[in-house]
C-alpha cells in the first residue's frame, strides 16, 4: 500500500503541475496578462519561465529524479503563488481566501514529499538531496 500511495501521490503531484504548464503553454497571453496584472515586469518572459519550470516540475514528480530538491522548489513557488495572485490584499473577494489557504495545504504535502523522498519503486536516485 505505501508504494501505491507514493506513487498516486506523485502522479498527482505531476497532473497538477502538467494542468498548469498546459495551460500556460496554450494560453501564454493570458497568463502573462495575469502576470502584469499582479504588479510583475517582464510578464511574458515570466510566463514563459513559470510554464518551463512547471514542465520541469513535472519530470522530476514522474521520474524521482531531483524529487526532493523539486517538492522543495515547488513549496517555495506555491507560496509565492499564494501570496502574488491571492494574498490579503485580494480578500475581499471571499474566494481569495480559500485559494490562498489552499496553497499552504499543496505546500504541507510537497514538504512531507521532500522529507520522505521518492519512494523505492520507480524512482531515478538523482540529486544532491536524495535520500540513499
Amino acid at each position: 500500500m505505501r508504494t501505491i500511495a507514493i506513487l498516486a501521490g506523485r502522479l498527482i503531484f505531476a497532473g497538477a503541475f502538467a494542468m498548469a504548464a498546459f495551460f500556460k503553454f496554450t494560453g501564454m497571453g493570458m497568463t502573462a496578462e495575469q502576470i502584469a496584472g499582479a504588479g510583475f515586469p517582464f510578464p511574458m518572459l515570466l510566463a514563459w519561465l513559470a510554464a518551463i519550470f512547471e514542465t520541469g516540475l513535472v519530470l522530476a514528480f514522474l521520474t524521482g529524479a531531483f524529487f526532493t530538491e523539486a517538492a522543495l522548489l515547488a513549496g517555495a513557488y506555491v507560496i509565492f503563488l499564494a501570496f502574488a495572485f491571492h494574498g490579503p490584499d485580494k480578500w475581499e473577494a471571499w474566494y481569495e481566501f480559500g485559494f490562498f489557504v489552499d496553497h499552504f495545504t499543496f505546500l504541507a504535502g510537497l514538504l512531507f514529499a521532500a522529507a520522505h523522498g521518492p519512494g523505492e519503486r520507480l524512482a531515478v536516485r538523482l540529486g544532491y538531496l536524495a535520500r540513499t
